[in-house]
């Protein structure tokens, strides 16, 4: 009954918009949350383990997309390829050590554009990724109306700070915590909650609207983090990935030998051989407690942020948006963190609130996001109510946020963009708000890539500089298949040779979802690389893999389909002998 009379109330906000009224602020302000290394384990994700109930409310009340993905599985790359709508490939930016303004072009930003509009715009935490590739500045002035805010207590984060069993201090990976005992009683992401309630408070009054971006740091490594929180994942009750082994058929190339995790002091004292070693299974169990303990002290803090929005009466006029910038591999092919083209390090969540068109708001009297405390009520469960299946990318959340908050979102960009300051590399998903999912689109594709200095694992295999990288890793995600090729980059050039193919990736994701039988054909590509050698060199990347992509598909497809027949005519030549 519930869910006829939401449904009711929904269609009837919609119409009410439709019809001009004013039910909200004329404009509508923006709140971008980015976790960092999250991957979809959350409850609104399916996840039975986690418990994220802050998050998942948010998914209740909003627009969840369960099938996006980063284009870089690495922090700097992904998050400048989000805020500028662009592909790695544009930005030119695939590690850490490069401004994407001075390196490739001056492209503006999705904070930047709203700030052009009028907006006041702020940031919180990690947003851009700080440093060079941000010029040490998170990108102000351009972006932000105001300095970002660091959170004084992250300089520790590096340090040591985690108590060992010998009593003394070490920089672990496993970092459970007494938070009266850190420096200054606090934690980053606490730290930059109370900013973000501060700016918050700050805004209520003003005649302008607000573009509010707060980043938190947690679950990324190390796993400094309250200690009360591992108590909702009893050791006992946890599990290692279904498949924790390296895949047999999985190219050298495309493996991450995880050497951040190896940093740390904890995970060296366990003298895991390089590359393949595997850690022993009792210190798999308690990485994967902690990083779901991290993921839950990150959803209390997202919980505390919502609220706010209650409490300050601006639910009903603020779009709020959650991801992440990559996944990160819990053991899942013998592989730690994030580094890699598989869903686990590329799919990200994606989360829309829009007032009045994907949630109630307070219209029934009730908050819309009343904080859940996960300690005290770790059981509670929410609801999907509007869900897309189909693939999106990161380089979609501009042009779709723009156009959902009343703005002009940016025109899509040419093939070659360098000269463009304000387009887009994705796509306006506008309309998935407006018209329901007819089904599965098979001809919808992410692209996410990763480089590599070498065919084999090296010590710098998976965050290699520029003047480094040798192999380029493109990956193309459908419905149905992962699609993978690991070919030449020259660094200097930026340029990549298609004809000159180092391994290969095919999975089929109905028969294995995990995607650990590469069934990727040698002979197969060679063949389809002679039938598309006329292809012009213009083509785009994009293209051409989409292109290959379909070649051999439709191969594998008409073989599967004649299998299936002769199968059938031998039993029916059979049953007529009998």
């Amino acid at each position: 009954m519930y869910g006829l009379v939401r449904t009711w109330l929904l269609l009837l906000l919609v119409h009410t918009r439709t019809l001009g009224i004013n039910v909200r602020r004329e404009r509508t302000n923006v709140l971008l949350i980015v976790a960092d290394d999250l991957r979809t384990s959350l409850g609104c994700y399916g996840d039975s383990v986690v418990k994220s109930p802050n998050i998942d409310q948010l998914a209740s009340q909003g627009q969840v997309f369960l099938n996006a993905f980063a284009q870089q599985a690495v922090c700097a790359p992904s998050r400048t390829s989000l805020l500028t709508s662009r592909r790695p490939d544009t930005t030119r930016l695939y590690d850490f050590r490069s401004y994407w303004r001075v390196h490739s072009g001056n492209y503006t930003t999705l904070p930047q554009y709203f700030k052009s509009q009028g907006y006041f715009t702020m940031s919180v935490g990690k947003v851009f990724h700080p440093g060079i590739a941000s010029n040490h500045t998170d990108d102000y002035p351009y972006s932000w109306s105001i300095p970002a805010y660091h959170p004084a207590s992250f300089r520790f984060e590096k340090q040591k700070m985690c108590k060992g069993e010998d009593g003394k201090l070490h920089a672990n990976l496993l970092c459970a915590v007494n938070v009266t005992e850190q420096p200054g009683g606090t934690l980053p992401d606490m730290e930059s909650t109370d900013e973000a309630l501060r700016l918050l408070k700050s805004r209520v009054n003003e005649d302008g609207p607000f573009f509010l971006a707060v980043g938190f740091h947690k679950p990324h490594i190390p796993f400094r983090i309250p200690q009360e929180y591992l108590s909702l994942y009893p050791l006992d009750q946890m599990t290692l990935a279904p498949d924790p082994d390296v895949p047999k058929r999985l190219p050298p190339v495309a493996y991450n030998p995880w050497t951040d995790v190896r940093k740390r002091e904890d995970v060296q004292r366990l003298n895991i051989s390089f590359p393949y070693g595997p850690i022993p299974t009792d210190f798999q169990l308690r990485i994967r407690q902690h990083y779901y303990a991290a993921v839950s002290y990150m959803d209390a803090q997202v919980g505390r942020l919502l609220s706010a929005l209650d409490k300050l009466r601006l639910a009903d006029s603020t779009i709020v948006v959650f991801t992440s910038d990559h996944g990160w591999s819990l053991g899942e092919h013998g592989e730690w963190a994030k580094y890699s083209n598989f869903d686990v390090a590329t799919q990200v969540p994606l989360i829309i609130f829009i007032p009045y068109v994907t949630g109630l708001s307070n219209w029934l009297g009730q908050p819309t996001f009343p904080f859940v405390d996960v300690l005290s009520h770790s059981e509670q469960s929410f609801k999907n109510y509007k869900v897309i299946r189909n693939m999106v990318e990161l380089v979609d959340v501009f042009p779709t946020v723009s156009h959902m908050a009343g703005l002009r979102a940016p025109r899509p960009c040419p093939d070659v963009s360098f000269q463009e300051e304000l387009c887009t590399e994705g796509n306006n998903l506008a309309y998935t708000f407006r018209h329901r999912e007819r089904g599965v689109n098979e001809e919808i594709a992410a692209f996410s890539q990763y480089p590599r200095p070498a065919d084999t694992p090296q010590v710098n295999s998976d965050l290699p500089d520029l003047k480094d990288i040798k192999v380029m890793g493109y990956s193309l995600r459908t419905w149905d298949y992962r699609y993978t090729l690991w070919m030449s980059f020259n660094p200097k050039t930026f340029q990549v040779n298609v004809s000159d193919v180092h391994a290969g990736e095919l999975y089929m994701l109905a028969d294995d979802p995990s995607q650990d039988n590469n069934i990727y054909s040698d002979s197969e590509h060679r063949e389809m690389m002679r039938k598309m050698a006329s292809l012009p060199h213009t083509v785009s990347l994009q293209k051409r893999m989409k292109l290959q992509f379909s070649y051999l598909t439709a191969g594998r497809k008409r073989r599967e389909k004649a299998t299936t027949r002769m199968k059938r005519n031998r039993w029916g030549q059979v049953l007529r002998e009998d």
